[in-house]
């Protein structure tokens, strides 16, 4: 049989835990970074102010939030 003391196994069961949250914690990491993909067409560049900004609805014109010119998608 195996003589374990309580403080060690106490520091066991913490260890492992904290392992096991560690790793559940960058899985969900590694799975978020997968969803925050971003498609050239909804990327603006404002001719204007030069301002680089994201617009996700599927319009010709766009509205630069920084300055407030319209711009025009080129294809």
């Amino acid at each position: 049989m195996i003589n374990l003391d309580f403080s060690l196994a106490v520091s066991l069961y913490i260890f492992f835990v904290l392992n096991i949250t560690l790793l559940i914690w960058l899985f969900s990491r590694k799975q978020k970074d997968k969803d925050l993909s971003l498609d050239h067409k909804f990327i603006w560049f404002c001719s204007v102010c030069t301002y680089t900004y994201v617009n996700t609805k599927e319009d010709l014109i766009s509205l630069c939030p920084r300055c407030g010119s319209y711009n025009k998608k080129s294809s």
